[in-house]
């Protein structure tokens, strides 16, 4: 990465200061970009779902894995809790989605309130044996009462084929209708594809183990035993290990980065577990994590939409140089770098790969989707949206400290940051996380297309940035 015509910058820069130089280039399609990592977490794709309560859960993990993106499921999770996630995800299908069910005898309410947990738009109805008998969309609950048994509703002719139908195959045969059920060799419903989604598996590959199954990552705090918490993870068979604190350069990050180093140097694993480790927002930070154990470093103090630290404290960094800086240090030292917060557009997913992130951590961007975790609510004017909040806010904090006493937590919530409730409004043309998904990738490949990249690694050698005016911005943003 270079400035134009060598300019330096003599402060620091967030992604809205800065844009991209066309470049003479030789890639003459969008799908000629691999967007692959080389971070040695597995993600083909350089989008990783923050370990945030209002972001990451067993849904949003399962759909992004399936693209080849990654979740870090949140180290406020009790461990049973994510050792039975790890287990539901890794039992997922690498291409077919997880259906929605009912039974024949189930209600059309049931059906309303199952709805928007996917994005598809439809609930399957099975007989006792787990075949698929039919399915129900919302159209067909309307003008019924609520309590209308499905088998007077459904559809009795869905598409059914077998899994191991091709997706291309599996497109041509849907030939407009809504989805295509995937049954086993005993004719049991086992996935669900819409047109789109087949589509997508040709273009995205998911991100597997090496048996072949969709990948989770998670995190564990600093405090308390660390060790003893990261055991826990690695043994409920997580494929990443974050050790997330808001300031990561500190000894207790340290501490917790050698204590994690000896669990894993204590156990027997025939592949590799990453770790990754923050947050830091310098050189020097980046250099010690690494010593102490870093695989990869998450970069960013305060661009998050929910975080309030630097109004609070003055602390943080613009983000673009924060990135840049550290990526640059990583390459020094061995590691690689997590962009995390701040990113509103594709535009700035590029802008931190053009930084040497080898991926991007995006937090409040997802909360309003289907497959995040919270209920879907609606606002005064119907208008769908999700809940988001900060995990420093008082919300979080005090799910974080459920376990202290009375006034251990009282004492804590004194000094509370972040925002504890925003509404999250769902696109009306990306609701779901793979909708948004095609966006980012779609701006990032053709970001590559236009610096003649055909790797994320090419892609920052040959960036070249210029440095823009806030009426520069607003001269690129689209306008009425």
């Amino acid at each position: 990465m270079r400035f134009l015509d060598g300019q330096e910058p003599h402060h620091d820069l967030t992604y809205d200061d800065v844009f991209l130089v066309p470049r003479r280039s030789s890639v003459a399609s969008r799908f000629d970009v691999d967007l692959a990592t080389a971070d040695g977490s597995g993600a083909t794709l350089p989008v990783i779902a923050a370990n945030m309560t209002a972001v990451a859960g067993r849904r949003m993990a399962e759909t992004l894995a399936r693209r080849g993106a990654l979740t870090v499921l949140p180290q406020d999770v009790a461990p049973e809790a994510v050792t039975e996630i790890v287990a539901w995800i890794k039992s997922r299908h690498p291409v077919w989605d997880t259906p929605l069910v009912l039974h024949t005898g189930d209600a059309a309410a049931d059906v309303l309130n199952l709805l928007p947990k996917r994005a598809h738009g439809a609930v399957v109805v099975v007989d006792d044996a787990g075949r698929p008998v039919g399915t129900v969309d919302e159209p067909a609950c309307l003008g019924v009462d609520r309590f209308t048994r499905l088998s007077e509703i459904l559809d009795p002719a869905p598409l059914v084929l077998p899994l191991d139908v091709p997706p291309r195959e599996v497109f041509e045969a849907l030939g407009g209708r809504g989805v295509a059920l995937g049954v086993d060799a005993d004719g049991k419903l086992a996935g669900l594809l819409t047109a789109r989604d087949a589509l997508r598996a040709g273009i995205y590959t998911p991100s597997l183990d090496p048996a072949g199954r969709l990948r989770t990552a998670a995190a564990v705090g600093i405090n308390g035993d660390v060790a003893v918490k990261a055991k826990s993870l690695l043994d409920a068979g997580v494929d990443v290990l974050v050790i997330d604190t808001a300031h990561g350069h500190q000894d207790k990050m340290l501490d917790a980065l050698r204590a994690v180093r000896s669990v894993m140097n204590d156990r027997d694993a025939a592949a590799p577990v990453p770790v990754v480790a923050g947050n830091v927002v310098t050189a020097e930070g980046v250099r010690d994590l690494a010593a102490a154990g870093a695989d990869i470093v998450k970069v960013g103090v305060g661009p998050g939409a929910m975080c309030t630290t630097r109004m609070m404290t003055g602390v943080g960094r613009p983000q673009f140089s924060a990135v840049a800086e550290c990526a640059a240090a990583g390459r020094d030292h061995g590691v690689r770098v997590w962009a995390d917060g701040g990113v509103r557009h594709p535009r700035d997913v590029a802008l931190a790969l053009a930084a040497g992130a080898s991926a991007v951590m995006i937090g409040s961007w997802l909360a309003g989707t289907y497959e995040s975790p919270g209920d879907l609510l609606h606002d005064e004017s119907g208008q769908p949206y999700k809940e988001s909040f900060g995990m420093a806010s008082k919300r979080a904090v005090s799910v974080r400290t459920r376990g202290d006493g009375e006034f251990d937590r009282a004492r804590k919530a004194l000094f509370e940051e972040g925002i504890s409730s925003s509404r999250q409004l769902l696109d009306p043309a990306r609701p779901g996380v793979e909708d948004l998904l095609d966006s980012i990738c779609a701006g990032v490949r053709s970001a590559c297309t236009y610096a003649g990249a055909r790797t994320l690694d090419e892609f920052h050698d040959r960036a070249v940035l210029g440095i823009q005016t806030a009426a520069g911005f607003t001269e690129g943003a689209p306008r009425p």
